[in-house]
């Protein structure tokens, strides 16, 4: 898409986007009085529950994340439980929602808190921001909707409603452009520090209206503004919208394009000695770091899972189907072929940890690694 060729009609329309925000506000706030849905984040202004929810939320989908959050606030109910937890139980509890890199940040947040701030959660958005991988949305999110403050918040969600909204159709990810829709997502809330009435709303814990309007934003864009197919004639504010009166709702946000999707072929070896078998840890710094796996080879060209079994493993060496998986890693594609591997006494097997079955639930496991784990359970040896 050329993300620059309707900047002329964009720029007519931009002033009636512009001229009313106090009405963009007043309206949002009750469209989210009438339409908010009950989730479990939003029944507290507990700063570490909120930051918990949000960091949660980045890249997964509300239904995945419920579970999660509900059973990591049992496990871990305060900074404090989590900065003195161990990390193999912290990976544990992250287990299959993917992008470990925010389970160990939340964990050396926690940490930081408990040491340099006496365990009491930071209320200010500079010093939200000096968490170990807190950002400027996150950082927001926590300001605005536990303490009520006036930080604005961009996530893809609010990109989605300020870029229709105003009709912008350069790219967001762009720096000037990115820098206009924090100003945007400033101004709104700013009007909602002004006085404003805050909703009420059943089974709902609102400390103000700053927190109302940010998350009126974030759920216009989950349930109305959706990325594709916008539901525009339920939108509150269509009467407002450049991309709804141009009729470019679909068009906008200018997609980025694709990266180039890379296919992948590994293997898996599930090695068994007297009950046991081999795992390996994954190292620091790397994909999946911490998380456990079998022991896995890439396949080349036309290569089979029993070629690499016995190349590594010695030739009369015995290989059974396990499972076969696909999943992905950003803009790879990866077919996983599970092998249950029977070695001779010559063999050198690889270094790792030989796990019992029990060590295999308790243990933090990559996901595919975990479904090949669930398989061997129901596969009679």
């Amino acid at each position: 898409m050329d993300c620059g060729r309707h900047n002329a009609p964009v720029t007519r329309c931009r002033i009636a986007a512009n001229s009313s925000p106090r009405k963009v506000v007043r309206i949002l706030l009750r469209w989210f009085a009438a339409h908010a849905r009950d989730l479990p984040w939003r029944r507290t202004r507990d700063p570490y529950s909120i930051w918990i929810s949000e960091v949660m939320l980045q890249q997964t989908q509300v239904a995945t994340v419920i579970p999660y959050y509900e059973r990591w606030l049992r496990s871990l109910p305060t900074v404090c439980a989590l900065a003195t937890a161990a990390p193999q139980r912290v990976l544990k509890l992250w287990e299959g929602l993917g992008y470990y890199t925010r389970a160990r940040n939340l964990h050396a947040a926690a940490r930081h808190i408990v040491a340099q701030r006496d365990g009491r959660f930071p209320d200010a958005l500079d010093e939200l921001l000096k968490l170990p991988g807190v950002g400027r949305y996150t950082a927001g999110a926590v300001a605005s909707i536990a303490f009520n403050q006036p930080a604005p918040i961009l996530d893809g969600n609010v990109t989605r409603v300020l870029t229709r909204l105003h009709g912008i159709a350069e790219d967001p990810r762009g720096k000037m452009t990115s820098a206009r829709l924090w100003q945007l997502a400033q101004g709104l809330v700013s009007v909602a520090a002004e006085p404003n009435p805050v909703p009420r709303i059943r089974g709902m814990v609102l400390s103000g209206s700053c927190s109302a309007l940010n998350q009126s934003l974030m759920e216009l864009g989950a349930l109305v503004c959706t990325p594709r197919a916008p539901r525009c004639g339920e939108c509150p504010l269509r009467g407002f919208c450049v991309a709804h009166r141009t009729g470019r709702a679909g068009e906008l946000p200018c997609a980025a394009p694709r990266a180039r999707v890379v296919q992948k072929r590994v293997v898996a070896f599930v090695l068994e000695r007297r009950g046991r078998f081999l795992l390996r840890q994954r190292p620091a710094g790397g994909v999946n770091a911490g998380l456990w796996e079998f022991p896995t080879a890439e396949l080349s060209g036309n290569r089979t899972p029993a070629a690499a079994a016995r190349s590594q493993f010695g030739a009369a060496t015995e290989v059974e189907p396990l499972i076969v998986l696909r999943h992905s890693i950003t803009s790879q594609r990866i077919s996983l072929h599970a092998v249950r591997v029977h070695c001779n006494g010559d063999a050198v097997l690889p270094a790792g940890r030989w796990c019992t079955g029990k060590a295999l639930r308790t243990l933090p496991l990559a996901r595919a690694h975990r479904r090949v784990a669930e398989r061997l359970s129901a596969t009679p040896a």
